[in-house]
């Protein structure tokens, strides 16, 4: 016996199809991944661990007659949960002392009779890196407590998913003073080359502040990588006043990863270090 499909019957029959088809590749939403985390028999974290995975990145910012605050991290960090609470532990901590802070500020000027500045703090954490070992990150920190002028800082962090762990670049070294030993001459080179760039030639007086070239340790060290696999390259930013005057303003120089400084690095970073060639 033949069966004959009908044209308008054939047509349903490939729409339905089509739709069925479309369905099955819609991949599931996250509370659809949250729920079948949540059935019995899942993993105890399942739900947690599927909530990390699409938790998005952290932007958070205010304003008004006291403060300007602003704080932000991207979504690398935002996926790991303790990477996640001490970074909003660390924006609350920084809100309420600059509250704290422009609270007395505004109080005293009051009594003074002079006018209140708005006191500020603005970090952005980027990354910088996302290898399989770690998530590197980098900031920069713009502050005005009401002076003159404000002021721009840095900060720094690795978070080494082997160990569940926030460190320091400077963790994974010997000691501050391997380090300096091991990047020394291409940190001071550096230097100078950047200074040269603003126009800056001078030699600095003997006595001056800003004679000589600093410890590459006592600055904000950021470590990169040019594949996602190997920690290979390095970022060292200066704040200002570090080796000029404000005018100059800050410095971000980049300085090579060496077999030397491979080899100050300890036995158990070691492998995750990639010298140039």
């Amino acid at each position: 016996m033949t069966t004959e499909i009908r044209p308008r019957s054939a047509l349903l029959l490939l729409t339905g199809a089509a739709l069925l088809a479309a369905c099955a590749e819609d991949p599931p939403t996250p509370a659809e991944q949250a729920a079948a985390a949540a059935v019995p028999g899942a993993p105890p974290d399942g739900v947690a661990d599927v909530e990390a995975k699409n938790a998005a990145a952290s932007n958070v910012s205010e304003s008004n007659d006291l403060i300007e605050f602003a704080y932000a991290y991207p979504r690398e960090a935002a996926t790991i949960p303790d990477l996640a609470a001490w970074l909003d532990n660390d924006r609350a901590t920084r809100r309420d002392a600059l509250i704290a802070a422009a609270g007395r500020d505004k109080a005293a000027a009051e009594k003074a009779g002079f006018p209140y500045r708005k006191h500020s703090h603005l970090q952005t954490w980027q990354r910088v890196s996302n290898t399989p070992r770690f998530l590197s990150l980098s900031a920069e920190i713009q502050t005005y407590t009401g002076g003159a002028h404000g002021m721009t800082s840095f900060a720094t962090l690795l978070w080494d998913r082997n160990r569940a762990k926030r460190l320091q670049p400077l963790d994974l070294f010997t000691s501050g003073e391997a380090f300096d030993a091991a990047i020394r001459e291409p940190f001071c080179a550096a230097i100078k080359r950047a200074k040269a760039a603003k126009g800056i030639v001078r030699e600095e007086a003997p006595d001056s502040p800003f004679a000589g070239c600093p410890p590459a340790s006592a600055q904000t060290v950021w470590i990169g990588s040019s594949d996602g696999r190997y920690l290979d390259r390095m970022t060292i930013a200066i704040a200002p006043y570090e080796i000029g005057p404000f005018a100059e303003g800050s410095y971000r120089v980049n300085v090579p990863m060496t077999g030397a400084v491979v080899a100050a690095a300890k036995d158990e970073f070691k492998r995750d270090l990639l010298p140039i060639n």
